[in-house]
């Protein structure tokens, strides 16, 4: 009988993975600490901290189940510190005959295993199962598609999942989405609920000191820690969110608060994205819920698209298009990342509360990272390795099959629309409507020009400048750029050099450095089931 060694990453944390039900008896299965998966890019802390975490109770777990497993610590004295130098020299070491490992979610670990020194074991890869989309489901419902929009493949899945459909597989309802429910702003008094407590085991405390030792020189702190490491944390949290959040989560879900950091969002997408929540579980509790007539529709719905929609889609894309897809830069942007990115020091409120926000906590919801950090950097022309860097390091939930292609995609249209229909661009009127950071600024959000003009608001209409050629064609935007035709020339101009003045200005000194995560890329196919690799 082979003897395999079951190889399990930092982020596929699962108890019932196709790789671990198919397992014989004898095998060995090895989670692994390594240095080189902590600083490809600076990762937050209490990223490292989390999942560091999360795989030593997924081991504990998986011993308890009476399964052979090894464990390597970042400080042990044998440790490689490079994952596959050190699935070798376990496999090596407890006398196994092949490596089995579950798809990577990111390409640079797939290249690096493809390309790998050679040595006399065999590497196997097993299918994934845990999205609700197969990357071959997904390829088949893009072929021949000249144009791709999520929401058509968001009312794919959703009759495939039957997730949100009555009896005549139509949507309930009678809407697909709730999107125009769902933008309301930040109201005068809230009350959002407080997130579930986690304290700190001692599996977790020792982690907690590891990093803080190894990787204290990152963004990030590690103080008030409070993340799921446990499967049954993780549920905990769900059914928290479930009901008491969820209720409100759909009305509010693109307000900003400058006090709070979560307000209604769920907090799950860490947890999710490591694997100690399934997709499927979380929607199934959601839609639940909505049948019960405990949270209204468009709550439920509005956050099911997001795991359903959105997630799955991203991730289609994501390995629809790599390598490719990670040099694009439509707009030819230029600039690097400004340096107060790394230390919250601006004077722009909404973005020191936002970095603030990321800097304690690991997190930022979805519109402060689109119309806040992410609007800006567009707005400034930061080019989209810097900024894809950047939300790599700093998110708990970031792993480049989710980022990339918001960031690239969404966030900065260096695609060139393959992902949204138009830039996500704006001026300070948004930020404004949609939360309380203005009040607090000591620019004034309503001036374009001058010392206390909100530098949104100038940025804004040069960025429009600087591209009219490309965009203003795009449907989208004709009114914008109707509006931008019928300016006068001379406040064109004041606009103009407003917005130059303040990017002259800007300090561009990176803080923390970049990593270069894009050695190795080279293409493939991503079959189901067991593969050579």
């Amino acid at each position: 009988m082979p003897c395999p060694l079951i190889v399990i990453l930092g982020d596929q944390l699962t108890p019932d993975l196709p790789i671990l039900e198919g397992a014989p008896e004898n095998a060995v299965v090895a989670l692994f600490e390594v240095e080189e998966e902590g600083r490809y890019v600076p990762h937050h802390p209490q990223k490292i901290a989390f999942l560091f975490s999360a795989m030593r109770h997924f081991a504990r777990e998986l011993r308890q189940q009476g399964r052979q497993v090894h464990y390597t610590c970042l400080d042990d004295n044998d440790n490689t510190q490079d994952l596959i130098g050190e699935a070798e020299r376990v496999a090596k070491l407890y006398g196994c005959d092949e490596i089995r490992v579950t798809s990577p979610g990111e390409w640079r670990l797939l290249a690096r295993i493809r390309k790998r020194p050679h040595t006399p074991l065999p590497w196997y890869r097993v299918h994934d199962d845990r999205f609700l989309c197969t990357l071959e489901e997904f390829n088949q419902w893009a072929q021949g598609r000249q144009r791709f929009r999520m929401e058509h493949f968001y009312r794919w899945m959703r009759r495939e999942t039957g997730l949100l459909m009555d009896e005549h597989n139509q949507p309930e309802g009678d809407q697909w989405n709730f999107d125009h429910d769902n933008r309301k702003p930040l109201p005068d008094r809230l009350d959002p609920p407080e997130a579930p407590k986690h304290k700190p085991d001692d599996i977790t405390r020792d982690v907690l000191t590891l990093v803080d030792t190894h990787f204290k020189q990152h963004f990030g702190t590690l103080e008030g820690f409070n993340w799921p490491v446990t499967r049954r944390q993780a549920l905990n949290d769900l059914e928290h969110f479930i009901k008491h959040a969820l209720p409100f989560f759909g009305d509010y879900q693109d307000a900003i608060s400058d006090q709070h950091p979560f307000l209604y969002h769920a907090r799950l997408s860490g947890a999710l994205n490591a694997g100690l929540l399934r997709p499927l579980e979380v929607c199934q509790a959601a839609e639940k819920a909505w049948r019960d007539g405990r949270v209204p529709l468009n709550c439920a719905e509005g956050f099911i698209r997001q795991i359903l929609g959105w997630r799955e889609y991203v991730r289609g894309i994501y390995w629809l298009n790599m390598p490719e897809y990670k040099q694009r830069n439509a707009l030819k942007a230029d600039r690097d990342l400004p340096a107060f990115y790394w230390s919250g020091e601006t004077d722009m409120r909404c973005m020191r509360r936002a970095i603030e926000m990321t800097r304690d906590n690991a997190y930022a919801h979805h519109i402060q990272r689109l119309m806040v950090t992410g609007n800006f950097a567009l707005l400034c022309g930061v080019r989209p390795e810097a900024l894809c860097d950047w939300y790599l390091s700093v998110y708990i939930d970031a792993y480049e099959w989710v980022e990339l292609p918001n960031t690239l995609g969404m966030v900065l249209y260096a695609d060139g629309g393959y992902l949204g229909s138009k830039p996500y661009c704006a001026s300070g009127k948004y930020i404004d409507r949609m939360s309380n950071h203005c009040q607090h600024c000591r620019y004034d959000v309503k001036k374009n020009v001058g010392e206390d003009a909100c530098p949104f608001n100038s940025l804004y209409w040069y960025f429009l400048e600087r591209h009219e050629q490309q965009l203003a064609g795009n449907q989208r935007m004709k009114l914008i750029y109707g509006s931008l035709n019928k300016m006068k020339s001379d406040k064109r101009q004041a606009l103009r050099e407003q917005a130059i003045h303040f990017l002259d200005q800007l300090d561009y000194e990176p803080a923390y450095g970049r990593g270069d995560h894009r050695a190795g890329y080279e293409t493939g196919n991503h079959n189901k089931g067991k593969s050579r690799s």
